[in-house]
């Protein structure tokens, strides 16, 4: 945080002074900003309304942020109307903006300002995947009212004019000022009568220390972010659990939950998760590192529901633990809080299935016109990704492709384009998995056939795996799918497209639960680009043929589309 907001006063110096030199070097009347357009830009759009802006307006002057507002560039405002201030400077015991620190009102906003151009249909039921200037992630819901359903934001706030195009970007209307995060996971914890007993389990065990750590950067920049799971006292009731010496009695092997091998230290640190991770970043990944050692937490989405630890294992529907959606994604200084509706302890993992969409990189998940969007598509050079590297200066180009599409029926809908893998410079390309859970998996590769491309062999953590992949072979429509199997090939995609082929490359040891890589090495040259849609991990024990996998994400079952009954 105090990194962002370092880099928020050099901006502004620098902004100021470069105006003031081309002012300068102009002999015309010239506006600093030359427009692409006639459209006024967001200063102009709130002058132009003092009706219902002049106290944010005031907001901007007294900070200077007015000339940051009234320039070029590509932002996005959630401007609040002046009921909205009025009602944020009651809430502060304020009588006027003058009352209020130059510090909070610097905060308000870059708490309400994003670097980049968001339109509402880019909005999903979470986290904008762009932080505030401020440094935050604001999240977004649909809440109705009276039959008419509103956008909000922070839970909070109702978006009352959306998608306001601006020269400068776009602006939303919004009837509340967004608040700011001003306590920390522990703090919140603390603060919160319906969560006493979760908070007296976190303190017995001395959780709350590191959940009260304010929000640090290690060496690589990498942020001190936690994300909990906690539950409420009606969820532990529901369990049988009424008081702090209850859960000691039926978690507490040792009869010391300060002990971190004590299974009522180990029930708490399961809910805690290492990173930020809103609902929104829960459920791209079927599993997630928790901080009791070696220990995962499982995540599945069931329609609208997200649902922690469910899955079929050896034809055993396990059933999952519901998150509130509603109450989940509170922003706190250091993390996230979530709740969940039922008690749950730690689960025995077993291996799970992990489809590996290699096109769902946090920097492409960062552009919402982009991402998973039909018809759309963007390019990367070396160091621009930071799960993926590869070899020869050549780009990587991910592609969303146009709806109704041959290509379209990839696992939903996208690919990366890799040009080009072959020998020489390019030869290689390695990616960072997501969260596999220890255990003996069977690796797939499924692409899009290119007759231009080549053939690569596959390392997992620097071992060779026994095959190599030709990405010029289209897939045998012919055979009965079981004896294709067997010679090492599969349809592993729902649509019946024969454009993809997914090849077998081996069987890997996963000896610890974690992140791993996963390398591709050319052994041909190549006149063109090989394209990679998802690499599989699956069990050894579970069928390599169902589910297979959908352009929409979805996963589909052998039995008319449907999952295995539980028992079956």
């Amino acid at each position: 945080m105090i990194q962002k907001l370092k880099s928020w006063g050099i901006f502004k110096s620098i902004l100021v002074l470069g105006i003031f030199g081309l002012i300068l070097h102009s002999c015309s009347q010239q506006e600093y900003a030359e427009r692409t357009d006639t459209q006024v830009n967001m200063l102009g759009y709130i002058e132009n309304d003092p009706d219902q802006f002049s106290l944010f307006l005031e907001i901007l002057k007294i900070t200077g942020n007015d000339v940051f507002v009234g320039t070029y560039g590509t932002y996005t405002l959630f401007l609040p109307t002046n009921d909205a201030i009025d009602e944020y400077l009651t809430s502060r015991g304020a009588s006027s903006i003058q009352d209020v620190s130059m510090e909070d009102l610097e905060d308000l906003v870059r708490l309400h300002l994003i670097e980049q151009k968001i339109n509402t249909s880019s909005f999903t039921d979470g986290k904008i995947p762009t932080s505030t200037m401020y440094g935050e992630f604001l999240t977004t819901g649909a809440k109705n009212e009276n039959g008419e359903t509103k956008i909000t934001v922070n839970k909070v706030a109702r978006i009352i004019k959306a998608n306001i195009e601006v020269g400068n970007g776009i602006i939303h209307v919004i009837d509340k000022v967004l608040p700011k995060a001003t306590q920390t996971l522990a703090q919140m914890l603390d603060s919160r009568e319906d969560l006493s007993l979760f908070n007296e389990a976190v303190v017995a065990t001395g959780w709350n220390a590191p959940l009260n750590e304010p929000l640090t950067y290690d060496s690589d920049s990498v942020p001190s972010y936690l994300t909990v799971f906690a539950q409420t006292n009606t969820a532990f009731e529901n369990a049988g659990i009424n008081s702090l010496q209850d859960l000691k009695d039926r978690y507490s092997h040792t009869g010391n939950p300060m002990d971190p091998d004590d299974s009522l230290n180990l029930f708490v640190a399961y809910r805690i998760l290492p990173g930020l991770k809103y609902v929104a970043d829960l459920v791209t990944s079927p599993s997630h590192i928790t901080k009791a050692p070696s220990e995962v937490i499982g995540v599945r989405v069931k329609k609208d529901t997200v649902l922690l630890n469910e899955e079929t294992f050896n034809g055993q529907l396990e059933r999952g633990i519901p998150l509130d959606r509603e109450k989940s994604d509170v922003t706190a200084t250091n993390g996230v809080l979530h709740i969940v509706k039922e008690n749950f302890n730690v689960k025995v993992r077993f291996p799970t299935p992990v489809y590996f969409d290699v096109g769902d990189q946090p920097e492409i998940r960062q552009l919402p016109s982009i991402f998973r969007r039909p018809g759309n598509e963007v390019t990367f050079y070396p160091g621009e990704l930071q799960n993926i590297r590869w070899g020869g200066g050549l780009y990587v180009k991910y592609v969303a492709h146009t709806a109704g599409s041959r290509e379209a029926q990839a696992y939903w809908g996208d690919w990366l384009e890799i040009q080009r893998l072959r020998t020489g410079s390019s030869s290689w390309i390695e990616f960072d998995t997501p969260v596999i859970i220890k255990g003996q998996y069977k690796v797939w590769i499924t692409y899009r056939t290119n007759g231009r491309a080549s053939v690569a062999q596959a390392k997992f953590d620097g071992e060779l795996l026994s095959r190599t992949v030709d990405f010029r072979e289209y897939r045998n429509t012919e055979l009965p799918p079981r004896v294709y199997e067997s010679q090492g090939y599969k349809q592993s995609l729902a649509g019946d497209t024969w454009i993809y082929n997914s090849r077998f490359m081996g069987i890997v040891d996963v000896e610890t639960t974690g992140r791993h890589v996963f390398r591709l090495e050319a052994l041909t040259g190549a006149g063109g680009p090989s394209w990679i849609d998802v690499i599989e991990f699956r069990p050894v024990e579970m069928d390599q043929l169902w589910p297979k996998l959908g352009g929409d994400g979805e996963l589909v079952y052998e039995n008319e589309g449907e999952e295995p009954a539980e028992g079956e």
